[in-house]
């Protein structure tokens, strides 16, 4: 299980990341860029659950490469890894941080730092 704490910690241990907010949210940036934020379920996002219980406690949006890598961490079985509808076409995964290990989580979210932070930051991680 993970706390929002440990995803700012984890954040904040990234190169060059800086904490802030965006319409009201507490987000991570690099270079101007939100890779992470906290992501409560709108209104509309839990209509369209319908009968079913959304996932509970703090959630947290990721950013990803590109939709294919979307849909391979989705397709990885993660728990706490998931998406909504209003993500459809979007390259951002949610992480149920009551679900998510803490291994998990960071990984995400240095993919996600990984996705956006320039390019003379990812290079010594990145592969030729």
């Amino acid at each position: 299980m993970a706390t929002l704490a440990d995803a700012a910690r984890i954040a904040l241990s990234f190169a060059e990341v800086t904490e802030g907010e965006r319409h009201g949210r507490r987000t991570w940036f690099v270079a101007g860029k939100g890779f992470a934020w906290e992501r409560p379920y709108s209104k509309a996002d839990i209509k369209r659950f319908g009968d079913e219980l959304p996932p509970g406690g703090p959630i947290l949006a990721v950013r990803v490469e590109d939709l294919a890598e979307k849909d391979a961490v989705l397709a990885g079985g993660t728990p706490g890894i998931f998406t909504i509808a209003h993500f459809e076409g979007y390259p951002a995964i949610l992480v149920q941080l009551e679900k998510v290990g803490k291994r998990a989580l960071r990984e995400t979210m240095f993919d996600g730092w990984l996705a956006c932070a320039p390019a003379h930051l990812t290079e010594r991680y990145v592969e030729r």
